[in-house]
């Protein structure tokens, strides 16, 4: 799997070559299944690599150790970026790739914070809000207002009984907008929950000439 997004032999052996190499292509192997995009394995694979190399040097030999390693790890990399000068990384930025990567290849690890509500249709479509910051380079509250508009249109699907968006049809998505439509919203904002739907929709596989159809 990771041939499929890092075509460098000698970048292949170096996180094949890693201790935790098995862990490193079972994660990717999970990103590609959920549909994360390219530009998220090429940010979080290094991340993971570099995980790796400091817990080597740590001397920690065991997958089931790593756990106790991540705060360390974030701490040094954020310390880090800041004495280069660079752009400072959040910590939650360094530390969700890791544990969501431990979430993946050890069993029974949970990731730390706060329980949060779920993005709207985490399940179906788990890669999208990636597949936003970085295959479209969309800003923060521009993702927010994607979230926004998805939340409600998630809520109008269980109201009406679909569960499965398969099972979406022209009459369902036009009671969606209409519906947006008679609550008073601004037609901008009509406008915009409409072209949120477009996006959402083509990314999970529907055709320009599909959603012109379907979307009034």
């Amino acid at each position: 799997m990771l041939e499929e997004y890092f075509v460098k032999p000698t970048t292949l052996d170096r996180f094949r070559g890693l201790w935790i190499g098995p862990e490193i292509e079972t994660y990717v192997a999970w990103l590609a299944e959920r549909g994360y995009g390219t530009k998220v394995v090429w940010r979080r694979v290094p991340l993971v690599f570099a995980f790796g190399e400091f817990t080597r040097a740590r001397g920690v030999t065991a997958i089931s150790e790593l756990p106790s390693h991540v705060e360390a790890f974030v701490a040094e990399r954020v310390s880090r970026h800041h004495a280069r000068g660079s752009s400072r990384p959040m910590a939650k930025e360094v530390r969700g790739p890791i544990e969501q990567m431990l979430s993946v290849t050890l069993p029974g690890f949970e990731p730390t914070g706060r329980p949060h509500h779920p993005q709207p249709f985490a399940d179906t479509a788990p890669g999208f809000f990636d597949y936003l910051v970085g295959e479209r380079g969309l800003r923060p509250d521009s993702v927010r207002q994607y979230r926004h508009h998805l939340d409600r249109f998630e809520a109008y699907l269980s109201r009406v009984g679909v569960t499965s968006l398969r099972e979406l049809s022209p009459p369902i998505l036009s009671a969606f907008i209409v519906q947006r439509a008679n609550a008073g919203l601004a037609k901008s904002t009509v406008r915009d929950s409409a072209g949120v739907l477009r996006v959402f929709l083509r990314y999970r596989g529907w055709s320009g000439r599909e959603l012109a159809r379907w979307l009034p």
